[in-house]
């Protein structure tokens, strides 16, 4: 297994067929707007891509990652040795929604997660466990997430999702339920002309009422090519 670099300079990564470095986590770690924050978590972290991500960003984090699957776990953790970060990521193995002692309550400035996409007996079939565990609810539905999020989260705190779009009023309300206020919304397109793909949300953790809707993420024009933004956020 040979570690590839997203873009010149930037960080190394290994990744493995179930945890892949995918295009949502680059745009997530993009959007998210940690501002002064020093702690954050990473709920189902898989190989840590999205938390070396922010790590090369934002240089006073600290991160700790949450991944079920023994394999990607191992591959977070030295996804972070190969970077030299070892010393400002923490990755535990382990259920979400179980581990308390490890995971204080109310203890990060930000929470973040790229959760699976579709509800249970949905979605296209995904043949490998750790693939089918990544993009289905199979172990963590999106209440498990958005409630061990809100508990995690600081009052004020932020919490940062990617998500499919048509589940998006699901979305909000499980949001609503455990008192996390959507501040800011933004949707991916392949295209202009294509429906939305990917949506990104931020919440923020008993924040008032009020939400901005951004201007929509289009990757590629119409003939195939990266837009402006798209390069941008690749460092290209």
């Amino acid at each position: 297994m040979e570690a590839e670099r997203l873009w010149a300079g930037g960080p190394l990564f290994l990744q493995t067929e179930t945890a892949k470095l995918t295009t949502d986590t680059v745009l997530l770690a993009d959007f998210a707007q940690v501002g002064r924050a020093t702690s954050g978590a990473d709920l189902g972290c898989a190989s840590g891509a999205l938390m070396l991500l922010l790590l090369w960003r934002e240089a006073r984090l600290q991160m700790t990652g949450v991944e079920l699957q023994q394999d990607a776990a191992r591959l977070a953790e030295e996804n972070l040795r190969l970077n030299g970060m070892e010393g400002r990521g923490t990755i535990l193995c382990g259920d979400l929604r179980e581990a308390h002692a490890a995971l204080p309550r109310g203890g990060f400035d930000f929470v973040i997660a790229n959760p699976p996409y579709f509800a249970e007996g949905s979605g296209l079939p995904a043949t490998a466990e750790g693939r089918a565990a990544a993009r289905g609810e199979s172990r963590c539905t999106l209440e498990d997430l958005c409630t061990r999020a809100a508990g995690l989260c600081r009052s004020g705190g932020k919490v940062f999702l990617s998500y499919r779009p048509e589940r998006l009023c699901e979305l909000l309300r499980q949001c609503a339920d455990v008192r996390l206020e959507p501040k800011r919304l933004r949707l991916v397109h392949h295209r202009p002309s294509a429906e939305a793909s990917i949506l990104l949300l931020e919440a923020r953790k008993d924040g008032k009422p009020g939400q901005r809707i951004d201007p929509p993420l289009i990757l590629h024009d119409e003939k195939g090519n990266e837009t402006e933004e798209y390069k941008r956020i690749y460092h290209r």
